[in-house]
């Protein structure tokens, strides 16, 4: 039975954004660029030079990967390898949409594209069915707490169209993505190439009477009320003119991550614990009484403490515990592996400390989700369990309650490169505490 947009109370204002992922060649590219075209949501000029690359590559008709695959190295080899993000609207709701690489030495790239998604499209070639880089990519939409997951079993057209081979497929990959605890799975049957239910209804699998991919888009409920989350304020900036007209003004200036902030509210600084009130908030420029989630403010204090970059302003009512010891969930991004004593920076919102990993307790295994105890180190695109002791306390919260001060990355400090992506507390593969038989004095903070 379906459900009406109205009765889902979704607007024209409303905005979804979705990441795609899938293997190579599975037709994520293909897919995209169906949606965008028979949404009508491609320029003519765009048309025209997607029509002009395919000719000079011998194609009869145009190749719709190539409206987001940009670089010219991604036509060349027919592949994506960066994240492609594209903007496109129908009169039911806006779109944000990240086509994200297939190839394995290119995961990384879809944890930065699903890291804010409310939506993942997972595609599977039907004649391959559910592969290892299909379970890797459901399982970082779960260690990422994407709450939708939608299943898109393409290139039908190949295998006859025939249900019981679509079936297989969805209740595979369903019975493993619920085990990860991915909380909400659809599967469609689709032909990308020939846009079997993709924006239209497709003729050849009349057994199938779910959505098509754009319907399920256009009406499947997200919240972006953030409003009601911990209220929380990574400060960016220290204001201080110091001019003729503001002699004395000093404010905080920064994107409110989640929450709501009044005036006269008590808020706690972090990690320094210092107490004071909201004495005004500034908004374009503007007084305002109260400011929320994705508003870039600026916070007056009523009292003159030391507040500087990195710190965050939360209520008092309502303060995180600050802590050196963090434990978490994390997808390994960079070719140079992860391994216990390595020295890295932790950024965590606009904060950046040092520090160690003090252990990796557990890697997981793709294939039964079966935990690999003290692996000594992770590898690119590894998925495993950290603990990290950092130089400074660290205000931090569950990623399951914020994923915006729940997560943090690693850097290394010898050349700023990205190692790994993190998620603070348990996850879909918490392993079971792991006792440490000798206590390591080593620290040198």
């Amino acid at each position: 039975m379906s459900t009406s947009t109205t009765e889902l109370g979704l607007t024209e204002t409303t905005l979804l954004r979705f990441a795609t992922a899938g293997s190579v060649d599975d037709g994520k590219s293909t897919l995209v660029g169906r949606l965008l075209h028979d949404s009508k949501s491609v320029l003519t000029d765009q048309l025209e030079a997607v029509e002009r690359a395919s000719a000079s590559r011998g194609q009869d008709a145009p190749d719709l990967a190539l409206l987001t695959d940009g670089l010219r190295a991604e036509r060349e080899q027919g592949i994506t390898i960066d994240v492609a993000y594209r903007y496109f609207a129908t009169p039911r709701r806006r779109f944000i949409l990240a086509d994200t690489p297939g190839h394995v030495q290119y995961t990384r790239n879809m944890v930065t594209g699903a890291s804010t998604a409310e939506l993942t499209v997972v595609l599977v070639d039907a004649r391959n069915g559910v592969v290892e880089q299909t379970r890797r990519h459901a399982a970082i939409a779960a260690l990422l707490r994407v709450p939708h997951v939608v299943l898109a079993v393409n290139k039908m057209d190949l295998v006859g169209y025939q249900e019981a081979i679509f079936a297989g497929i969805a209740e595979e990959f369903t019975a493993y993505a619920t085990e990860l605890g991915v909380p909400e799975i659809t599967a469609i049957p689709i032909s990308a190439l020939v846009g079997d239910n993709v924006v239209e209804p497709s003729a050849n699998m009349d057994w199938y009477g779910g959505p098509t991919v754009l319907e399920h888009l256009e009406t499947v409920p997200v919240s972006h009320d953030l409003a009601h989350c911990h209220a929380r304020l990574p400060v960016q900036y220290v204001i201080r003119p110091q001019t003729a007209d503001h002699p004395d003004y000093r404010g905080y200036a920064g994107q409110i991550a989640a929450g709501t902030f009044h005036v006269g509210e008590p808020v706690t600084v972090l990690p320094s614990g210092r107490t004071t009130t909201i004495s005004g908030i500034d908004l374009l420029g503007d007084p305002v009484d109260t400011a929320w989630t994705t508003q870039s403010v600026t916070i007056l204090l009523a009292d003159d403490i030391d507040v500087s970059r990195g710190d965050l302003i939360v209520p008092t009512k309502d303060a995180p515990a600050t802590t050196q010891d963090v434990e978490a969930t994390v997808c390994h991004v960079a070719d140079q592996p992860l391994t216990v004593g390595h020295r890295v920076l932790l950024k965590h919102g606009t904060r950046t400390v040092k520090a160690v990993v003090k252990d990796i307790p557990s890697r997981l295994t793709l294939d039964d989700l079966s935990l690999h105890p003290h692996p000594g180190q992770l590898v690119a695109n590894d998925i495993g369990r950290v603990k990290i002791r950092t130089a400074e306390p660290l205000p931090v919260d569950s990623y399951a309650d914020s994923r915006r001060t729940g997560s943090f990355i690693l850097i290394d400090p010898a050349d700023g490169t990205t190692l790994t992506a993190g998620m603070v507390g348990e996850s879909f593969a918490s392993p079971e505490p792991v006792k440490d038989e000798t206590e390591d004095d080593g620290w040198d903070f």
